[in-house]
């Protein structure tokens, strides 16, 4: 019984799962992509997330262990335009969800208009218009300079191809350069292939599903020890039960041998008779 409570004290919490698409999480029309799922050594099975329902599982192939694994779009369309994230089992357990990964379509065009600066992909400016959109920026600091390109789009995952690179200079006396946004994952790369927004997964039924699991699983393995306690301690009883009756009954018999001996026993009845004179 203590290795049971042990075990039950000692369930530890997996950790978060990483998500990212490579070459990009920004995809033009009908090309591929692959999406990247990233748990512990220990994981047996892992499970990919679109739109908050299953969209694929794959386990790791032994007999090298793997601690992640990759889904394939051979073909980028509007249907898998997205948001996706992802899970793994190891033993019993399941893990939380990942971070959302958007995952966006180019090659199309329409009244949303989207600003990217150049190794600042988590950091996306929108704006509505007809046929165009201004983005203002300022007060300018030497943290604005850099390369910008922009995007049209139905929503947040169909967009256009990119516009031609926009670069930024300032110049002359920008002042506190303090105020200014900065990014601490800013590279000099075109390719923002990780991004993920830290509001959790909103999709709420896969992450439930796998938390409910776990729950249930805890949940089974606590009534496992109570109802092992209840057999202990009725099994406890019971023995305790039979050596009383079994005390009980010696004594009797004991008791019932002394008897038959002094019925029988000549000097008994002598030492009666003379007594009873």
């Amino acid at each position: 019984m203590p290795s049971t409570v042990t075990t039950l004290l000692c369930l530890e919490t997996l950790s978060k799962p990483i998500i990212w698409a490579k070459p990009s999480f920004m995809v033009p029309k009908g090309n591929s992509v692959t999406i990247w799922c990233q748990g512990t050594h220990e994981a047996v099975e892992y499970r990919l997330h679109f739109r908050g329902s299953l969209s694929a599982f794959e386990k790791p192939k032994p007999p090298r262990p793997m601690n992640k694994v990759q889904f394939r779009i051979p073909a980028m369309t509007l249907r898998t335009a997205g948001q996706y994230c992802c899970f793994y089992q190891s033993g019993e357990l399941w893990s939380e969800s990942s971070d959302l990964l958007d995952l966006v379509v180019t090659g199309t065009a329409t009244s949303l208009f989207f600003l990217l600066k150049e190794g600042r992909a988590s950091h996306i400016e929108h704006r509505h218009g007809n046929t165009q959109a201004e983005f203002s920026v300022g007060p300018v600091t030497t943290a604005h300079q850099g390369t910008y390109k922009c995007f049209s789009s139905y929503n947040n995952y169909v967009w256009s191809l990119p516009s031609e690179p926009v670069e930024l200079l300032v110049t002359g006396d920008v002042g506190n350069t303090t105020l200014a946004p900065t990014d601490p994952t800013t590279s000099d790369s075109w390719e923002p292939y990780l991004l993920t927004p830290k509001t959790g997964f909103r999709g709420g039924y896969a992450f439930w599903d796998h938390t409910t699991q776990n729950l249930l699983r805890i949940g089974l393995s606590f009534l496992v020890l109570v109802a092992l306690v209840c057999f202990l301690g009725e099994d406890w009883l019971s023995r305790k039960r039979t050596r009383e009756g079994a005390n009980s009954f010696t004594s009797e018999v004991q008791g019932k041998a002394e008897n038959t001996t002094l019925k029988n026993d000549p000097r008994a009845s002598v030492a009666t008779g003379c007594h009873s004179k």
